[in-house]
């Protein structure tokens, strides 16, 4: 006989809806998982200065019983927690914070017919309680032990949005109390409270760190150390899993700003699970991929650096098979680490103290080579952007130097012999030695070329963090993608005049000057860069021949003439009507739209044989004038081409691509007199630049400033450093330059290049001088400039940090 509705409903509220795994009435079990919270969250703690070598010497080792530990973790227990009596709650002398708070809401917004639990919580200065009511002689039902590793989140708007209730989440050891209250002024109460709790306790130190302690002061006594390796085995190499990590870590502690896709657990789960990935690296025949893994984890979580470095000590340090396989293993990864990452004070000097025992036991074997190794990258890393690439932990586990390839254009590509300490001003040192350019007054850098961008590489930039974008770009872009590759450039020109034609500087400029023209940066007629065209035929093939290998013509011409040449493509006017926009939406989805589609697939069509019409012509104009050239050398064609291209009133400055936002008056003061708006005056007569955004290229030079209108071979406007008074980014994305009495703010993607490369004239002309006193009112303090290496690039990059601000004066 099935039971009644209201019966099947009350036995339900009294024991809980099991069935949907809703387990509401679990009081008593609730209890008991708590009191199984007391006891497992015992962990060793700091006590003051009270023997730590004698609290050190008697961990628990693998012999001793199950009972040894359980009446140790009992008899702590007891000095830890107060035990609490049936008395009367509302009396109780040691609590902070009581009240009503709901446990786990089950109801909220999207189930309303289930009514929150409420308990009776009470927060004393070492535990958080709760018990089934306030009155005299109730159940405690459960206490969470309150230590420095607890922590508490504050409330968030989404969790009211969703349940309409401020949340208040403290964690523990092995469990969290989620506690919900309806008013947000009570929620934070109980937070602050709880964290003035927390912050109160002593900090809570592991074994490993009170071992490491014990190590330390007892470093000069053999017999000692001996003693404390061999009573405590969390010190030496296991086989067994790790179920806690080796140094203390928050409970809870989400880690929300790793990068990636990579989704991370608690900081404690992931120090245990990289003890497993490290365990996997004995019996593995490739380990690089799984090295990787692991140094990519503790870049995204820098806390889990120290928490490695123990664990490879302790798994190196007395191994079964001391220079097997898998301990050589260890000794490369923690080499690998050594290289990327530098430890913290404390774990650096009981590694360094690892390095030199593992010397002096094992002698001219691999494990002291290794340590050798380690501890001269020790003295060397700085920190990485970047994990080693898969070629770099290749060559660290051979203890060898890494081959790098830098393509001079113009010139060989330069093989040079890097480590992972290598800056780039080590690199363009060395190249500017070897390629003969010491005695050069122009500037010189390394850049990072790909299809689609070119950047050049500050000096403090480390190449093994190129080396390892370049193999992540390798894997995202396509397989017909030219790869990226590293390229050794004139950065600024201070002097293009006295530049021997004979010398390996004229040809880099010469390959420069060729690049400025074929992206459009070079104004000219269609006549000459016809005839620029023929002459860099007659420089790479010498006099014409039928059997000359022909390059394609966007290597010898710019493309965009050859696409200005083309008819626009014809816009139709929008329909104003709605009911003609649904019935040609409505045509376009059936066979009208595949009409469409054909005709703009016909169109297309046309546009690219019209277009390869238009490069046969160019290609035949630019064949007959190369047929003039005969006899022309290739120094005599490389110096007719620098010559045309130095006819450009531009030619040696850098060209950026910006937006004009707005010309606005700078506020001045002079003689006395209040402040005042200054006059607008325009930039030039040619162009009212002050009427609106408009595209212009910015070109810095060594001795000016310059606005053109692309396309256009005479500047709108030029500055002279004496007219600027200074520059900087307003924001990631706007730059400012102050002229005289104007700010001009122009949008760019490049605000940084362009502010170093303004600093990297300044510091090479000296023409620096103290801002005047109306300029302190509208310009941040500048930083002084630092006297930059001669055929050198600047030393910091500007993609690192934050752009400088500069104020000068000729």
């Amino acid at each position: 006989m099935p039971f009644p509705g209201g019966l099947w409903w009350l036995l339900c509220c009294r024991q809980g809806f099991t069935l949907l795994r809703r387990d509401y009435g679990e009081a008593d079990r609730e209890a008991d998982g708590e009191a199984e919270e007391e006891e497992a969250s015992f962990e060793l703690r700091a006590q003051g200065d009270q023997g730590s070598l004698e609290v050190s010497l008697s961990q628990p080792t693998r012999s001793s019983s199950g009972s040894e530990r359980s009446l140790l973790v009992a008899e702590e227990m007891r000095s830890l927690i107060v035990e609490k009596g049936p008395g009367p709650v509302e009396d109780d002398p040691d609590a902070l914070v009581k009240g009503w708070l709901q446990r786990e809401v089950r109801g909220g917004v999207k189930t309303p017919w289930i009514r929150p639990r409420k308990y009776w919580f009470v927060l004393t200065p070492d535990s958080l309680d709760y018990y089934s009511s306030n009155e005299k002689g109730a159940r405690r039902l459960g206490s969470l032990v309150l230590t420095s590793l607890c922590s508490v989140l504050w409330p968030d708007k989404q969790t009211y949005k969703e349940t309409g209730y401020w949340s208040v989440t403290v964690f523990g050891r092995k469990h969290c109390y989620r506690l919900y209250t309806e008013h947000l002024n009570e929620a934070v109460h109980w937070v602050c409270a709880v964290q003035k709790v927390i912050d109160s306790k002593a900090p809570v130190q592991t074994p490993t760190q009170l071992l490491m302690r014990d190590i330390e002061e007892h470093c000069g006594s053999p017999e000692v150390l001996e003693q404390i390796y061999r009573c405590n085995p969390i010190l030496r190499y296991t086989s067994s899993p790790l179920y806690a990590p080796l140094l203390p870590f928050t409970y809870g502690s989400l880690d929300q700003s790793a990068p990636g896709p990579c989704s991370y657990t608690t900081l404690r789960d992931e120090a245990v699970k990289l003890f497993n990935s490290l365990q996997q690296l004995e019996l593995e025949r490739d380990p690089v991929p799984l090295m990787q893994g692991v140094l990519q984890t503790c870049l995204d979580l820098p806390p889990l650096v120290d928490e490695i470095y123990c664990q490879l000590v302790k798994q190196t340090t007395e191994p079964p098979a001391p220079g097997g396989q898998g301990d050589l293993h260890y000794w490369q990864l923690l080499t690998c680490m050594s290289c990327t990452f530098l430890p913290s004070l404390p774990i650096l000097r009981f590694l360094r103290f690892h390095l030199d025992r593992t010397e002096s036991r094992f002698p001219a074997s691999e494990m002291a080579k290794y340590a050798c190794f380690i501890r001269e990258a020790l003295g060397k890393t700085k920190g990485r952007e970047c994990v080693p690439s898969l070629e770099e932990i290749l060559v660290l586990m051979r203890r060898q130097e890494m081959i790098c390839t830098v393509h001079c254009p113009g010139a060989p590509a330069c093989s040079v012999a890097i480590s992972s300490h290598t800056t780039a001003e080590e690199v363009a040192r060395e190249l500017v030695s070897r390629l003969g350019l010491s005695q050069s007054p122009n500037l010189f850098a390394l850049y990072e070329q790909s299809q689609r961008r070119e950047q050049p590489v500050g000096s403090a930039t480390l190449l093994a963090d190129i080396l390892t974008r370049f193999e992540n770009l390798a894997r995202e872009e396509r397989e017909q993608d030219p790869p990226c590759r590293l390229c050794f450039k004139h950065y600024g020109f201070l002097d293009t005049d006295n530049v021997p034609r004979d010398s390996l500087e004229f040809a880099l400029l010469f390959e420069q000057a060729h690049e400025m023209v074929l992206r459009g940066y070079v104004p000219t007629s269609e006549e000459t860069l016809q005839t620029l065209a023929a002459l860099r035929l007659q420089s790479l093939n010498s006099d014409f021949s039928t059997h000359a290998p022909f390059p394609r013509l966007e290597e010898l011409f710019p493309p965009h003439v050859l696409h200005a040449r083309l008819p626009p493509p014809r816009r139709q006017p929008p329909t104003k009507c709605r009911g003609a926009r649904l019935r040609a939406g409505l045509l376009a989805g059936g066979l009208w739209g595949q009409a469409l589609a054909k005709q703009r697939a016909e169109r297309d069509q046309r546009l690219r044989g019209r277009l390869r019409e238009e490069g046969a012509s160019t290609m035949a104009a630019i064949v007959e004038k190369w047929k003039l050239l005969q006899g022309m050398g290739r120094p005599e064609a490389m110096a007719a081409y620098v010559a045309l291209v130095r006819e450009w009133p531009g030619f040696g400055s850098t060209l950026f691509d910006v937006d004009l936002r707005t010309v606005r008056p700078r506020w001045g003061r002079g003689g006395g007199q209040p402040w005042q708006r200054a006059a607008l005056t325009p930039l030039s007569l040619q162009s009212p630049v002050g009427a609106g955004p408009q595209r212009l290229w910015l070109g810095i030079g060594a001795k000016a400033v310059s606005l053109y209108k692309p396309g256009e071979p005479e500047p709108l406007d030029s500055f002279c450093y004496g007219r600027i008074s200074s520059f900087g980014a307003s924001d990631s994305s706007t730059f400012r330059l102050s002229v005289e009495d104007r700010d001009l703010l122009f949008e760019t993607s490049q605000v940084d290049e362009i502010a170093q490369l303004l600093n990297t004239y300044l510091a090479s002309t000296g023409a620096r001088r103290p801002l005047r006193p109306q300029e302190l009112a509208t310009s941040p303090p500048a930083s002084a400039p630092t006297a930059l290496p001669q055929g050198l690039c600047p030393t910091a990059g500007p993609w690192q940090h934050q752009p400088p601000v500069g104020s000068f004066h000729s």
